[in-house]
């Protein structure tokens, strides 16, 4: 099942790669429910997830996630203890921190320009997520961290690239073809328009003319 597992998340991992442009290290963007959950499940994040998909990763939060778990008291001190060694991202709500969920929302709606994994146990913001193509989502089951598999829209988006690259290899074959025929070119090779054949000339009279022979020996 563990293969199985690791499998199928790198197969996913190979389709943000070269379809989304996601590249190493991956950065995981979390919030306080994953790490909430990670820590109940006695879950190393970082090197879960290293081993997991087999690849480097950035772990990353904000100031609105850790200024949300502070509000939250000693339930979410743990959390926050983990999230407070992640990277913290630029967000727009340096002056005024907004719920955890709306900050991370307000990172990878814009078609996930920063190229984010969402690591949470918020079905609300998965469920979001899952409506923009390219946004990974990241979360605790069990004892394990697991990459949800690509969302509908981001299958729907994969396939809309599939239909027109198509389109496009039609469209160049179609044109590469028009050039060989203006070029007279056929399977590689140049076509060469035969010439007007010339008609056979008759033997030119001057050669026909007879050579004329020395002076006869005069006789004795």
């Amino acid at each position: 099942m563990k293969i199985k597992r690791q499998k199928q998340a790198r197969s996913s991992l190979n389709t943000y790669k070269h379809i989304f442009g996601f590249h190493e290290p991956y950065l995981i963007l979390a919030d306080g429910t994953f790490c909430q959950a990670a820590l109940k499940a006695k879950i190393q994040i970082k090197d879960h997830l290293t081993k997991y998909l087999n690849t480097a990763i950035r772990c990353c939060t904000t100031r609105c996630v850790l200024a949300e778990l502070d509000l939250l008291g000693d339930a979410m001190y743990g959390a926050k203890m983990i999230a407070q060694r992640f990277q913290l991202r630029a967000c727009s709500h340096r002056a005024t921190p907004v719920p955890a969920a709306e900050c991370l929302k307000s990172l990878f709606e814009d078609k996930n320009s920063g190229r984010y994994f969402i690591a949470t146990q918020d079905m609300a913001l998965t469920k979001l997520a899952r409506t923009i193509p390219g946004v990974p989502v990241l979360y605790v089951f069990q004892s394990h961290i697991v990459l949800d598999k690509p969302s509908k829209a981001t299958e729907k988006h994969i396939n809309h690239i599939s239909k027109e690259k198509s389109v496009t290899s039609k469209v160049e074959k179609k044109s590469i073809k028009e050039l060989k025929k203006d070029a007279n070119i056929i399977h590689g090779e140049r076509t060469v328009k035969p010439g007007r054949k010339r008609k056979a000339k008759g033997p030119n009279p001057l050669s026909c003319k007879k050579k004329k022979t020395g002076d006869k020996v005069k006789a004795g």
